[in-house]
């Protein structure tokens, strides 16, 4: 057994989907529950039966009342077992606090959730392993976990049992001391901001609180509801946050209790480990913040191992001290000291690269005691980092990429103010970090690895974005950048880049710009006889990126492109590079549009017409042919229009598809080709009105049917023969059809409004079904009707399943998209048919073949009676009720004459070959006798039954139910 349960949850774990495709969530959690209550199984197999449930409780748990009912089993079994089995006991809270947490019964504050919370206290206070081995001393580290766990995803629930939690935190010696002091700090906490969000609340309520003991108080939270969960800062940080948004509570100077219970967790604290220490005093700095009754030199005895600490979380609880009390805590000299620290350990030696970045980044963070402005998060630096302080912090060039990075930016910001002129500790720096940027660059010169090449371009940028302005490093470096280029040209990208970014930072200098001239200089003055092939194309990209200013002069592009496709220099055009040709009409596309185009029409018209006419590739002669004539014959205006990537309306841009996006390699070439993903949901798959069945008629065609030629089979034997013969035409009778339309969702977006060329995909979530085929829809516009589709269901087993669908489709500006669909929930009657009988059958034969299934049904035994099996469901209806419910729900299944109102006989065929029939009496109550030849259905019959008789008007509200009176 074990290794065969061993087998099954591997499996589970694996891939859940796959596994319960075979079964169903409810019989696997039912076989699972089965199997804990099982004492023959051993505890191994039983912990690993819990594993499902601590890894998938919503899987296995899909509502609050399932994971109720499971939590309540697992409790029970809790109870029931031996104390002694400590390990499996662990595990079974750790999958009811899995159980509980994810299927929201502890915010819904339901029963199973009081009865688990009682359970855990009273292991907490079991102290009884205090002078025994420990041997139960996991156990309660576990319960104290849960509680934790518990008060976190519903802070307040332990708000009333602060004492308690207290006192077993005082009482305990054990290393559980550390779980406990955890614990009393997060429901103190929450507590006190509870507190804060209650009207009139005071010193009094306070004093109550942490002198209180009572019960947790679930009747009066029920009432009002889990607001406090709804509430994003009882779960945050309040102190990360502006200090002028923290809630507080108006005590007066009347705490002595809070003082006490402060004063005993920060004397206890230093036997705690570091992060425990850090999340303790995290939460007493929020507790103070809070209550400005309680003086922040509470902490002061503290603060002296605070500041020389080690530890990087610890530090980092400082930190929040003091962004939290500034100078009510730390004196001028303190502040000073942590600057000081901050800057010793951004560059210390024996530590970590993360760690120097993260004082680095504090540096840049630094909480002053009295801030100039409110940086709303910005880097800013403290008013006590000086120049000369900085210094140490200064890159070199075996400094890694992050630390390098991150030291140029804070350097860059101190020496900002010190500018072009500063002679003292500023301008030495700015120098300094210039000569650094130089030898980057040479390192880059002297072909240096990817990350120094990409850390070079960063550098730059920073130095860029910060001194940009100064004259002299203003030119320098646009020199330097492209006397590299020419010598690199594979860094292109790096280069083309670099502009971009600037020019999108620093949109009031012309940089960029004129950094792009310089590079459109060195390609068109270079030589052409040690031109090779890679460095053309590279070439090329750098002037198609040029050609986008229209600031630059493009007579020098035109005269270096004329000049590459000549015979005499060289043999572009022989070779008919197709890449290379798509690159020369970029640049041509970007000086179609360029405003300086009527002195650039001859050069540029001589240019395409000999592409066209001498290339060597068909499709870059027939694109050049295309621009050429877009450049001789439209108006400059109707041109730019032709060409352009998009336009304005209602003060947003429009893409629109254009001739360009697929004539050379661009970025709407890309985004064409690309599938795009939906933020929401599209459209959707709704019931379309049910239309009659075929094979449905009414009376007066039944009777026609009757009176006419009718084909009788005789006995019940010989109808059977005959209709089940009909099952050996593959295929026959074999699936369902359900009629669906295609609709917008209510959210509105202009951009989806058109949609075409829809494809939608199903997939299954169990194996009840074969795989769906793809449904195309040609088109949906949301203000035309919704086109009706079709789902064609082949099942393998009728039950109720859920599809998965998504879609494909392309909107009116050529884009295409992926959308997923919601989910599409089949219900077990929509899977009923009509009896597929002979077409010359009439009523009579049809009952005639009820008859025969009925009696077959009953009279199996044995092994024949695997699959079939017979219930009872009753119902008071009254007589008006039932025909109403015949009518509406059963008039297409019904083979009795419907002026037979005793007894009506109703057949429910479901492909692949499986039968429900139900034999009607109007009695009181109504009884539904029930028969199929698979056994399995019953359950769905019967909640079928129930929902559609709870809906007459005349249905009595206790509804008697199910009675099986069939053994199966």
């Amino acid at each position: 057994m074990a290794v065969n349960w061993a087998e099954r949850i591997s499996a589970f774990s694996r891939s859940p989907s796959r596994f319960l495709s075979g079964t169903t969530a409810e019989a696997f959690l039912a076989e699972l529950l089965r199997e804990l209550r099982d004492d023959r199984a051993s505890y191994s197999v039983k912990i690993l039966l819990l594993a499902p449930l601590c890894e998938y409780p919503t899987l296995l748990c899909p509502s609050d009342s399932v994971g109720e009912e499971t939590a309540l089993e697992l409790m029970s079994v809790f109870d029931q077992c031996p104390p002694k089995s400590v390990q499996f006991r662990c595990h079974l809270l750790l999958g009811l606090i899995s159980v509980l947490i994810c299927t929201s019964c502890v915010s819904g504050r339901s029963r199973a959730s009081q009865d688990f919370l009682d359970l855990l206290l009273q292991i907490a206070q079991d102290t009884s392993d205090l002078h025994g081995d420990g041997a139960l001393r996991s156990l309660r580290a576990t319960a104290c976990d849960c509680l934790r766990e518990l008060e976190a995803c519903s802070p307040g629930l332990l708000s009333q049992r602060l004492e308690l939690l207290s006192g077993l935190r005082q009482r305990e010696t054990s290393r559980l001391h550390q779980a406990y002091a955890g614990l009393h700090t997060l429901v103190l906490r929450n507590a006190v901001y509870q507190l804060t969000q209650e009207t009139g609340a005071g010193a009094e309520h306070l004093k109550a609180l942490l002198g209180g003991n009572t019960s947790v108080a679930w009747e009066a939270e029920l009432d009002s509801g889990p607001t406090q969960d709804e509430d994003p800062a009882v779960l945050s940080s309040l102190i990360l946050g502006p200090m002028g948004t923290v809630p507080t509570l108006q005590t007066g100077p009347d705490c002595k209790e809070l003082r006490s219970v402060l004063s005993s967790l920060l004397e206890e604290s230093y036997l705690l480990t570091a992060p425990c220490q850090a999340a303790l005093l995290h939460r007493l700095t929020e507790v103070v913040a809070m209550v400005p009754g309680v003086p922040p030199a509470v902490f002061r005895a503290q603060l002296l191992r605070l500041l020389g600490t080690s530890e990087v979380c610890l530090f980092h609880t400082t930190l929040l001290m003091k962004c939290a009390f500034t100078d009510s805590l730390f004196s001028a000299e303190d502040e000073a000291f942590v600057l000081q620290r901050l800057v010793v350990l951004s560059q210390h030696p024996l530590l970590r690269t993360p760690e120097k970045l993260f004082y680095t980044d504090c540096i840049l963070h630094f909480p002053e005691n009295r801030p100039i402005g409110c940086s709303d998060g910005d880097e800013t630096l403290p008013v006590l980092l000086t120049p000369r302080l900085a210094s140490a912090l200064v890159p070199t060039v075996f400094n890694d990429s992050a630390t390098m990075l991150a030291r140029i930016n804070l350097l860059s910001l101190v020496y900002l103010e010190e500018g072009e002129e500063g002679d003292g500790e500023g301008g030495r720096g700015l120098a300094y970090l210039y000569e650094h940027l130089t030898s980057l660059l040479h390192i880059v010169e002297n072909r240096g690895s990817r990350e120094t090449v990409v850390t070079f371009f960063r550098a730059a940028f920073l130095f860029l974005f910060y001194f940009c302005h100064v004259e002299r490093y203003f030119h320098n470096m646009m020199e330097k950048l492209s006397t590299v280029y020419l010598r690199h040209t594979h860094l292109a990208p790096h280069f083309i880049n670099l502009a971009d970014r600037t020019q999108d930072k620093l949109s009031e200098s012309n940089w960029a710009v004129e950094f792009l001239k310089a590079l459109q200089g060195v390609i068109t003055e270079a030589p052409l006889a040690q031109l090779t092939s890679q460095d053309l194309s590279r070439h090329l990209k750098v002037l198609a990126r040029v050609a986008e200013e229209g600031e630059i002069p493009q007579h020098s592009t035109l005269r270096f492109l004329s000049s590459i496709i000549t015979p005499s220099s060289s043999s572009l055009c022989a070779i008919g590079n197709w890449r290379l040709g798509n690159s020369l009409l970029a640049v041509c596309r970007r000086l179609l549009v360029h405003p300086s185009l009527d002195s650039l029409l001859t050069p540029l018209a001589d240019i395409l017409q000999h592409l066209a006419c001498r290339y060597g590739d068909t499709d870059v002669q027939d694109h050049a042919r295309l621009y050429y004539t877009l450049l001789t014959t439209l108006s400059r205006e109707k041109l730019a229009a032709v060409l352009a990537q998009g336009s304005t309306e209602g003060g947003r841009q429009i893409k629109k598809r254009s001739l360009s996006c697929i004539m050379v390699e661009s970025e709407r070439l890309t985004s064409m080709l690309s599938i795009h993903q939906t933020e929401k949901t599209i459209f959707r798959l709704i019931k379309a009105h049910s239309e009659p069945r075929e094979g449905t008629k009414t009376d007066k065609e039944s009777d026609l049917i009757q009176n006419e030629t009718e084909t009788c089979p005789g006995e019940a034997s010989a109808a059977l023969e005959l209709y089940r013969a009909q099952f050996d035409i593959p295929g026959f009778a074999s699936d369902i059809t359900l009629n669906y339309q295609l609709t917008h969702t209510e959210a509105e977006d202009s951009r989806f409004d058109q949609l075409f060329s829809i494809r939608v995909h199903f997939s299954l979530t169990d194996n009840h079904y074969e795989q769906l085929g793809d449904i195309s829809v040609p088109c949906l516009f949301r203000e035309r009707p919704s086109p009706n589709v079709q789902l064609r269901l082949k099942p393998r087993r009728p039950y109720p399943t859920t599809l998965h669908a998504s879609a494909i489709f392309t909107t009116q500006d050529g884009l295409s998209w992926l959308t997923t669909l919601p989910h599409i929930h089949v219900a077990f009657q929509q899977a009923f048919v009509p009896l597929p009988a002979p077409p010359a059958w009439g009523r009579r034969g049809k009952l005639c073949l009820f008859d025969g299934l009925w009696d077959e049904i009953g009279s199996k035994s044995g092994e024949d009676q695997a699959d079939c099996a017979t219930s009872l469901f009753c119902c008071p209806l009254k007589e008006a009720g039932l025909i109403a419910l015949v009518e509406e729900h059963f008039l297409p299944y019904l083979l009795s004459d419907r002026s037979d109102k005793e007894e009506f006989k109703v057949l429910f065929f479901l492909p692949p070959q499986s039968h429900v029939l139900l034999k009607i009496r109007s009695e009181d109550p109504v009884r539904f006798n029930i028969a199929t030849d698979n056994w399995q259905l019953l359950r769905y019959i019967s909640s079928y039954l129930l929902t559609i008789t709870s809906t007459q008007e005349d249905a009595v509200t206790d509804l008697t139910g199910i009675h099986l009176t069939g053994s199966f």
